[in-house]
């Protein structure tokens, strides 16, 4: 028995062995995964949390995408954004899946049982007597609540999203790269981007692979083409390759240049319908050169809707251009990678040609500073790991000249007023457009508005944040313009009451290099001084242009006041002077009282009855009325473009015995006027 027990034992233990030598295996293998895979499991981090968020997100790629295509060629960019509700049937039959009927009723989430269903009908029983009450008494209705049925965590809702523009189109042989291939894009490189990601519509493409399995569908056509390029296709996301389901040459019979992108996809429109439409109104307002076209087609037609931002300006931002790096804004990696790419041949060519602010004298400088291991004339691809360091380090430590804001394409002051008259219909408004600044070696530009009173604005401060010109709708507190504006500047001192007034607060900010915070970069963190300090002093300076304008508004407020209060007492007035005029008038006549010569012609003119208390009124009221009138000229021409101070302007003396025209002299202009 014993020596049964012995193998026995022996045997368990290598079976043992062998099955934690395997799982061992398994766990050491190594796994990769594509662009496209990892983002599909993270798709939070491009925007498509939920479906709500997702139908939002791929309309905004889709609409920045477009505009960016329409500039790229210097177009006047028009947009139309359409999307469709898709029932279940419909989408059933998209797919070639016949609808089947329920069969076990209770196996589904929204099953109700009798005992709910009957407390159901109960609480909304009591709901409806209870409005009946408050209507019978005069009371005001709460806005009924949305009936609680249940609803299947598996029946989801699905639209259509078509985005067309009028840009420069997508070469033939590009398309299935551009869409099916995540991480590649024409849109790398240092310069200002809309682009959070660079994933545009591929990442819709890869929420429309989970959600539906459907393809996207593009049509493409360039300036001069005489062929409209249909493409469809999904993405294989294992491989990151695309999948090209059908990619063909038609007639361009119309001479029509852009791109026209639809793509079917879970979302809820119920939800983020609100924040679709509050981002295509703020894009209006900071691209008023823009003209869009948004449509929701439901498939109950009364809740269809269609909304249309007109264009307001011709006048387009240039082009943002691509600028090089500067040297204190690189790291080690990016040094290996430029040494790598560069065309350059020796040291100081690379240097000189492959950052800004780097000149010949100071290359050379820079590179005698490195020490007796480099020289101008060494070949660059000859530079060892150890010495890339050496010039990480020198970078950090030496001087360098700011980056210019040349590279940068802010809205301008002209189109964010414009954009926010043409949207919100402001009482006053105010812009300001900051000077180009730095941080971390990215140039950046601060521009901002404020509005005071306009239409679907509400009571306090209204934020409108913008980031190389794209709005920014989510995430608000921890952004550096909502701290800005509700903790930093002093309303009050700027006769702006912020509880009160309808404040509008938009702020735009263009960079090379966007420092978003979080996942979603969504919002501009409040740590970096220089850019918190360039906003404070953007809205300041708004606000004191604003100031200026609410207190002349004061001032013509008052004498308003004063002109009905004087236009007020004008009976009272007159009665009591015509009754003293009478009393003087009898006293004159008895000679009990001597008056002045002057002063006898009027009490002449009351007896006689040719002033009497009618005409005083009416002289009275003359005056009033001219009073009123040159305080209404004087506030027409204090409200004007110009807030500086009014100059008086002088009207020479004519003589035609030397001249033929009158010169009107101010200090700014003369204007000659020819007789």
């Amino acid at each position: 028995m014993a020596g049964d027990d012995g193998p026995a034992v022996t045997k368990k233990g290598n079976s043992k062995t062998s099955k934690n030598s395997k799982e061992s295996s398994k766990e050491s293998t190594l796994k990769q995964k594509s662009p496209a895979e990892f983002f599909a499991e993270n798709k939070n981090i491009a925007g498509f949390d939920n479906p709500g968020k997702s139908l939002y997100t791929t309309v905004r790629e889709l609409v920045e995408n477009a505009l960016d295509s329409s500039e790229s060629i210097s177009e006047l960019p028009e947009v139309e954004v359409t999307i469709e509700e898709i029932g279940k049937s419909k989408f059933n039959s998209m797919i070639g899946l016949i609808d089947r009927e329920r069969v076990d009723t209770q196996l589904y989430d929204d099953y109700e049982t009798d005992k709910a269903r009957e407390k159901r009908l109960v609480k909304e029983a009591r709901a409806s007597e209870i409005q009946a009450k408050n209507l019978a008494s005069g009371k005001k209705n709460k806005e009924p609540g949305v009936s609680k049925v249940l609803k299947a965590r598996g029946e989801a809702s699905y639209y259509k999203v078509t985005c067309k523009d009028n840009g420069k189109g997508m070469p033939h042989d590009d398309i299935p790269n551009m869409f099916g291939r995540v991480l590649s894009g024409t849109k790398y490189g240092l310069k200002q981007t809309r682009g959070k990601f660079g994933l545009g519509a591929k990442m819709a493409l890869i929420w429309s692979k989970m959600s539906t399995g459907l393809p996207i569908e593009i049509s493409s056509s360039m300036k001069s083409q005489n062929y409209v390029t249909f493409c469809r296709l999904d993405i294989d996301i294992h491989r990151n390759i695309p999948h090209i389901h059908l990619h063909e040459k038609k007639p361009n019979k119309e001479k029509w240049h852009g791109a026209e992108i639809q793509v079917v996809i879970e979302g809820n429109w119920t939800t983020y319908r609100s924040k679709i439409l509050h981002y295509m109104r703020q894009m209006a307002v900071i691209t008023p050169y823009a003209q869009f076209l948004f449509r929701f087609i439901s498939e109950t037609p009364e809740k269809n809707v269609t909304v249309k931002f007109t264009r307001r300006t011709d006048v387009m931002p240039p082009i943002p251009v691509e600028t090089k790096h500067h040297p204190s804004s690189v790291d080690l990696l990016l040094i290996k990678r430029l040494v790598t790419d560069t065309s350059k041949k020796t040291l100081l060519q690379f240097l000189q040609n492959e950052f800004v602010n780097i000149n010949r004298n100071l290359a050379a400088r820079l590179i005698g500073e490195m020490g007796p291991d480099f020289s101008p004339g060494m070949a660059v691809k000859s530079v060892t790991s150890q010495q890339m360091v050496r010039i990480h380090q020198l970078f950090r430590q030496a001087k360098f000249d700011d980056p210019s804001g040349d590279c940068l394409s802010p809205a301008g002051e002209y189109n964010l007023r414009l954009g926010i008259i043409k949207e919100l219909h402001p009482d006053m408004v105010a812009t300001h457009s900051g000077s180009a600044q730095v941080f971390e070696g990215h140039p950046f530009i601060v521009e901002a508005g404020v509005s005071v009173g306009g239409r679907d604005v509400k009571q306090g401060i209204n934020i409108f944040r913008f980031a190389n010109r794209i709005p920014l709708l989510f995430e608000q507190g921890g952004d550096v313009v909502t701290r800005t504006a509700l903790k930093r500047i002093n309303w009050n001192s700027y006769k702006i009451n912020q509880t009160q007034d309808k404040i509008g607060v938009f702020v735009s900010i263009v960079s090379t290099k966007i420092p978003f915070k979080g996942t979603g970069k969504e919002y501009i963190g409040d740590d970096i001084s220089e850019i918190a300090t360039a906003v404070k002093s953007a809205i300041q300076q708004c606000c004191i242009q604003l100031k200026s304008k609410i207190v002349k508004r004061l001032q013509a407020r008052e004498q308003q006041e004063r002109k009905r209060s004087l236009s007020r007492y004008i009976p009272d007035a007159t009665g009591a002077v015509y009754e003293v005029l009478k009393q003087m008038t009898e006293e004159h006549t008895n000679k009990r009282k001597r008056y002045k010569e002057e002063e006898t012609a009027m009490l002449e003119k009351v007896s006689k009855h040719i002033i009497t208390k009618e005409t005083l009124k009416e002289k009275l009221a003359e005056h009033v009325e001219q009073v009123d009138y040159e305080m209404a000229l004087e506030y027409a021409t204090q409200s004007g473009v110009s807030e500086e101070p009014r100059e008086n302007i002088y009207l020479q003396q004519l003589n035609p015995n030397h001249s033929k025209f009158i010169d009107l002299h101010s200090p700014t202009f003369v204007f000659r006027l020819m007789l």
